[in-house]
């Protein structure tokens, strides 16, 4: 990364516009920002950082307010940055948030932060991000590093290294994870302790269910269970979860199979007693059954017997339900037959009460009392009249269409006659109106006619630009791909003649190298003796063949490269000349105004090109509406003619039809009416006559089912219908009184079998049994069989649940022990990674030892200039040792010391004097910016500043350190020295020089 220019406007202690040209400044390569304190001087490397990042380094980011004071009020702070990050050339134009004074009224309101980051391509700046985030996050990714490794790398903030070198575990630690990512150990550190915590709550959890077995083994048998105590599991350190030492876990599962064996034996004795007390129940059980047997015939006989006596005397009651069901079975062949006589009786009279109400409807329309035919007859004559009636439908829909369509032609008569009174004008303006148009049309023709030329100059004026700024492209392209070849050379070069040295130093080195080779009583390959007396030895590095053929293929491939970087070139070359033919050495920007003054005369021509088609359109209307204007009125003409000789026919039409509706009416409104007046009549006597006649068919039905019904019911032995109805019975109850008799004549047979069956009559002849003692008996041997059969099943439990919570207890132990074993490695590791465990002899946890190597990388690269810086004196040296106050177990691994050269003894850092720490952090600061560098993907820092601290240097010891400043400038870098010291101005004359005054700080560069 190098800068070029920095804008700077309202900013810090810059109330106006300060431009900073650092190209002017890198020139010089050691440079020097100086002014009195306060001026501004860290102001300049804040702006630098805000344009990069959006916020500025240390303490002043947490204050928000960057905008200058001295200011005026209007105006908003703004840090515009140029600069080459990776070889793109960048600008980042960013504003803080401020409060601005309201354009209208009083008070103020927030301007919010803004960014605009730029890229130079091809000549002109192109926007590359507007928002914030991603503006971040462009940088970040470029540079490769964060804001706070950029300030550490970039800007060597010389006292808080110098903080840093006295610094204790802790504060060294929060430096070097905020540069390093070491956030991965920290975790591997949480992570290790977390599993010993788990790995402990698992060992007591499962230690726990052992002994909550062991216990649920002493409820089952009353045992008490074993005290043998002896740790189970590590004792844990303060903080940690507690497992709980389960001392009488291995000795579990043999406590428990002895006191299975116990319970065994118990089991045998209880079911022994157990088979004597049943024994003893069955026996007085079967005596007692039998016994029951016995009262039970006994009692049977005697019911039977009873039975029979009742029975007796419901003879008389089976004779009445048998009569009555006869009755019921006579009566039910006749009562459909009666039953139809009722209805038949039902239909009559409402057949005779729907004939007398139809003819009382119909008797206004007829004589009194008519017949029949006679009715028959009017019926005939109404409905041959309105036949006759519905022939004239058609004449009275025939006038109403005609009404119709003379309203029509009505209508269409309005419409005619102002179009006939409007066509005359028209024809007078249109004739004229057509010319005036075909005159513009050929004017506009003859000016479009240049179109095809017009059109022919933009085309050359564009391919001439297309190749101008192909061409400027190619040029760019050309220098570039140069540069590449160029440097492509010098690396052939050196890679070529880096084999050649090699091999030249092997050659120089071939005899010691055979020399190596020779072994006692073997010829040499060379002379070929068996005897070595003074073989050759070389102090200096033999490169091997390998080295060799490793330089010779990276010199073969840097030749490959010089070779394609030559073709590229030649290639870009042939293209630029091939433009140049097109477009000559003519300025892009002329040829942009040559190729819109072309467009401008293409566009006029086209333009009018359309009009003369616009023109031809309307032309084409016009003589369209002529032509339609003149058929419109030969049209307007006939169609009024045809109009009014049609009326007149359709008026003497309608007079026609309104004479022969008026007749065919008669006496109604309408003929419709008529219609439906004759209609209604006839449907009315139609109904009188069909009443009649289905009361005369009603009458007669019934008389035929009264002969009948009466017929049958003389045969079945019934008087009147009366009595047939009386004597029947429902379906269901005949079915009741079937069961009666059924349930009788069963219950007899029933009797007559318990009374014949031998065993109840032998059993009513012998002696009754004594029941009560027999039962007593029976209960005494129960309860004897009882307690037995509760002793047996409770030690047969015992064993069983005792062989289940054995064979859990087997699998808790099995389960305990590996988990007590993780716990352990756990609880091990776990120490071992926060280095406070006694097998961490250093007591560096596993983050401090990662960032130690860092630092170790750090202490390395900052004592190649602490060499020099102190002439040889004094160099930094890592320990694992704790720093000095650092009581905490851990803390080790992060620690440093200063070598003496003179007295040979380590010092504590605290112990060196102003100057000595100056340049020792100094050191330190540059080499944490290698190492930090190289950690972020070796991004190039082609602008770096030194701020303070040279003011306690003595000569000799500034010197040093301006040789080794001087140093950085290697590879083009530029180095800038942020000092008030007096000296350095005399020594440094590149200057950026910063001044203040009551209206704020101004900076000027001074070459």
């Amino acid at each position: 990364m190098r800068l070029h220019r920095l804008e700077i406007a309202a900013f810090g202690p810059f109330s106006g516009t300060e431009v900073i040209d650092f190209d002017a400044l890198s020139d010089a390569g050691l440079f020097l920002i100086q002014g009195r304190t306060g001026a501004g001087k860290t102001s300049i490397l804040d702006a630098v950082c805000f344009a990069l990042y959006g916020q500025v380094p240390g303490v002043r980011n947490a204050v928000k307010g960057l905008r200058s004071d001295h200011a005026p009020p209007g105006a908003g702070p703004r840090v515009v940055l140029e600069t080459t990050i990776r070889g793109r050339r960048l600008r980042v134009s960013r504003s803080p948030a401020w409060e601005r004074p309201k354009l209208r009224g009083s008070g103020t309101t927030t301007e919010h932060a803004k960014v605009v980051v730029e890229e130079f391509e091809h000549g002109g700046w192109v926007g590359l991000t507007t928002r914030l985030d991603e503006a971040g996050d462009l940088v970040t990714r470029m540079l490769g590093m964060t804001a706070v490794q950029f300030c550490q790398v970039a800007m060597l903030p010389q006292g808080e290294f110098a903080g840093f070198l006295r610094a204790g575990a802790d504060e060294r630690r929060k430096v070097l994870e905020r540069l390093f990512a070491a956030e991965v150990y920290a975790q591997v550190e949480k992570w290790l302790a977390e599993r010993r915590a788990a790995t402990g709550r698992e060992a007591a959890g499962l230690g726990a269910r052992a002994v909550s077995i062991a216990d649920r083994i002493c409820e089952t048998t009353g045992a008490a269970p074993p005290r043998e105590p002896r740790p189970a599991v590590p004792a844990p350190r303060r903080g940690e979860p507690v497992v709980e030492p389960f001392a009488e876990v291995e000795a579990l599962p043999a406590w428990a199979a002895e006191l299975a064996g116990g319970q065994e034996d118990v089991r045998a004795v209880v079911e022994a007693l157990r088979a004597g007390a049943a024994a003893t129940l069955r026996a007085a059980r079967e005596e007692l059954e039998e016994a029951r047997a016995l009262a039970d015939r006994r009692r049977r006989h005697a019911e039977a017997l009873a039975r029979r006596d009742a029975l007796a005397g419901r003879a008389e009651e089976k004779s009445r339900l048998a009569s009555r069901l006869v009755a019921a079975a006579r009566a039910d062949l006749v009562v459909p037959l009666v039953r139809d006589v009722q209805a038949r009786h039902g239909e009559a009279g409402r057949a005779r009460r729907w004939a007398e109400e139809t003819r009382a409807r119909a008797a206004a329309l007829l004589p009194p009392k008519a017949p029949q035919d006679v009715l028959a007859k009017a019926e005939r004559d109404r409905r041959d009249e309105v036949a006759g009636l519905e022939g004239r439908r058609a004449a009275a829909a025939r006038l109403r269409q005609a009404g119709r369509e003379r309203e029509v032609l009505a209508g269409e008569l309005l419409r005619l006659e102002p179009e006939g009174a409007r066509i005359p004008a028209a024809l007078a303006e249109l004739p004229a109106l057509v010319e005036a148009r075909r005159a513009e049309l050929d004017e506009a023709r003859v000016a479009a006619a240049g179109r095809s030329g017009a059109a022919a100059d933009v085309r050359d004026a564009g391919r001439r630009l297309d190749a101008a700024q192909r061409r400027d492209r190619v040029e760019l392209r050309l220098a570039e791909a140069e540069a590449r070849y160029r440097t492509a050379v010098d690396a052939a070069q050196d890679a070529r003649q880096a084999v050649l040295d090699l091999r030249q130093a092997r050659l120089d080195g071939m005899a010691a190298v055979l020399a190596e080779e020779l072994a006692d009583g073997e010829p040499c390959r060379v002379c070929g003796s068996t005897e070595h007396p003074a073989p050759v030895t070389s102090l200096a590095l033999i490169p091997t063949e390998e080295q060799v053929e490793e330089a010779q293929a990276g010199a073969d491939a840097a030749q490959d490269a010089r070779e394609q970087a030559g073709t590229r070139a030649g290639e870009l070359r042939t293209e630029r000349d091939e433009l140049l033919e097109i477009a000559g050495e003519a300025d892009a920007d002329a040829l942009v105004a040559e190729l819109a003054e072309a467009q401008a005369a293409l566009e006029a021509a086209q333009a009018r090109a359309a009009e003369a088609e616009r023109l031809e359109q309307a032309l084409h209307r016009d003589e369209q509406e002529l032509d339609q204007v003149r058929s419109a009125q030969e049209e307007t003409s006939r169609a009024l003619t045809e109009n009014r000789t049609r009326d007149r026919e359709l008026a003497a039409e309608q007079a026609r039809l309104s004479a022969e509706l008026d007749e065919a009416r008669g006496g109604d409104p309408t003929l419709e009416a008529r219609i439906a007046r004759l209609a209604g009549e006839a449907d009315l006597i139609a109904a009188a006559v069909e009443a009649a006649r289905a009361y005369g068919r009603a009458a007669e039905e019934l008389s035929a089912a009264r002969a009948k019904a009466g017929q049958e019911a003389g045969e079945q032995g019934f008087r009147t219908p009366e009595e047939v109805l009386e004597a029947e019975l429902p379906d269901e109850e005949q079915g009741v009184l079937r069961d009666r008799i059924r349930r009788l004549d069963d219950e007899e047979a029933e009797v007559r079998a318990l009374l014949g069956d031998p065993e109840l009559v032998a059993a009513a002849a012998a002696p009754a049994p004594d029941l009560p003692a027999l039962e007593a008996a029976a209960v005494a041997a129960d309860a004897a069989h009882t307690g037995a059969a509760n002793a047996a099943d409770r030690a047969r439990h015992r064993c069983e649940r005792l062989a289940e919570l054995r064979m859990d207890l087997a699998a808790a132990v099995g389960a305990w022990r590996p988990a007590a074993g993780r716990h352990e490695v756990a609880e091990r590791l776990a120490g071992l990674a926060s280095g406070k465990h006694p097998a961490n002899r250093h007591d560096m946890s596993l983050s401090a030892y990662v960032l130690g190597a860092r630092l170790r990388q750090v202490v390395a690269a900052a004592n190649e200039r602490l060499d020099r810086m102190s002439g040889g004196r004094y160099a930094l040296v890592h320990t694992v040792e704790k720093a000095a106050g650092d009581r905490a177990r851990g803390a080790g691994g992060l620690g440093l010391r200063v070598a003496d050269s003179w007295t040979g003894l380590e010092r504590d850092p605290v112990t060196l004097s102003g100057g000595e720490s100056f340049i020792t952090s100094l050191a330190l600061a540059l080499g944490l910016a290698d190492v930090v560098t190289a950690e972020a993907g070796g991004t190039e820092i082609g602008t770096l500043f030194v701020d303070e601290g040279f003011g306690t240097l003595d000569e000799e010891t500034l010197d040093e350190v301006m040789d080794v400043l001087d140093g950085l400038r290697d590879g083009g870098r530029a180095v800038g020295i942020v000092s008030h010291v007096a000296e350095l101005r005399a020594r440094i004359p590149a200057q950026l020089r910063v001044t203040k005054d009551r209206a704020g700080s101004t900076a000027a560069v001074v070459v």
